[in-house]
């Protein structure tokens, strides 16, 4: 069974907090509420999260101090950041957004259906780059000589394990490349190109990894790859 993906809903407003996951329930995946910026940081320490939705004005720390802290650490640096705000101070507030590590920026009242729309982008990366990761610690496992052992029935052949990993990524960078096609006109918005340009990051990370599993690809440094940090 797949495990669920975590969003992280950030927002000092109850009502605000509750639209939120009225809008997001279809995607059926799990939803923390944060009432603070503080309270933010502190869910990111222990639970990882496929995509944060982040309130900009908000008492105390707001949506951009937030982000900041949450830019500086290397666990949580890689995580999507959807800024949600009320007040549209016009390009030089949207740009803030950006300089912050926002990959998109929406002004309210947004469309639910685009919202769920781009939520659920994020969460499919982060489900198949889960997926990825967990395939490719069992390769590297089997190459290593541990995945030998019977009692493991439907445990594949290293090399058809690989071939099963690298399609199933090219068929997310198919994807990927699909949609930057689509954006490769002056009318795409500012938004839409940056969480293009965040897909594209992760999937090279992803693909080059993978690469490097290939058979002789580590003998170089004398040990397995790393693998690129989950976001």
């Amino acid at each position: 069974m797949v495990q669920k993906a975590k969003i992280l809903l950030v927002d000092d407003r109850p009502e605000n907090l509750l639209a939120l996951e009225a809008i997001l329930s279809a995607l059926d995946q799990t939803l923390v509420r944060a009432s603070s910026g503080e309270e933010a940081l502190k869910a990111l320490l222990t639970d990882d999260f496929a995509v944060i939705l982040l309130d900009v004005q908000m008492p105390g720390m707001d949506g951009f101090e937030t982000a900041a802290h949450i830019k500086r650490r290397e666990r949580t640096r890689d995580i999507p950041i959807i800024f949600l705000t009320a007040i549209n101070h016009g390009p030089h507030h949207t740009f803030r957004g950006y300089a912050a590590g926002a990959v998109d920026y929406i002004s309210k009242p947004f469309d639910p259906w685009v919202l769920r729309a781009k939520v659920s982008v994020f969460v499919e990366l982060y489900m198949k780059n889960c997926q990825l990761r967990e395939q490719a610690a069992l390769l590297r496992l089997q190459l290593e000589g541990g995945g030998g052992r019977s009692g493991v029935g439907d445990t594949k052949e290293p090399a058809g394990l690989l071939a099963e990993l690298s399609a199933r990524l090219a068929a997310v960078e198919e994807q990927a490349e699909a949609l930057s096609k689509q954006l490769d006109d002056d009318s795409a918005d500012a938004a839409a190109v940056a969480t293009a340009a965040h897909l594209e990051r992760k999937l090279t990370g992803l693909r080059r990894a993978l690469d490097a599993l290939e058979p002789g690809a580590g003998s170089a440094n004398g040990g397995p790859p790393s693998l690129p940090a989950q976001n």
